[in-house]
């Protein structure tokens, strides 16, 4: 097998591949009309269900950021200490 041979194999491989990502509609690729493939709607509008998921990451993200500054804050985490003791008596 000579080199251009192999050249046009590895083209014509690539264009097959190709081909079938765009026939099986791939949510990865957009079209020209910025609709996303496979679900037939604008990339602009929101399912409901997504929006109240990023609502909830927001407050779960906010919960992290208080965790880590109590975790991190010295004095606050002696006087947790304390009164996680306080409790148990």
């Amino acid at each position: 097998m000579s080199f251009w041979t192999a050249v046009v194999i590895m083209f014509v491989i690539g264009c097959v591949t190709w081909l079938r990502a765009r026939k099986m509609q791939l949510p990865s690729y957009g079209n020209e009309r910025g609709e996303e493939r496979g679900r037939g709607r604008a990339l602009g509008r929101r399912d409901p269900h997504e929006q109240e998921l990023e609502d909830e990451i927001a407050r779960l993200r906010e919960r992290i950021n208080v965790l880590e500054r109590i975790a991190t804050d010295e004095r606050r985490g002696k006087d947790l200490a304390q009164e996680i003791e306080k409790l148990r008596d």
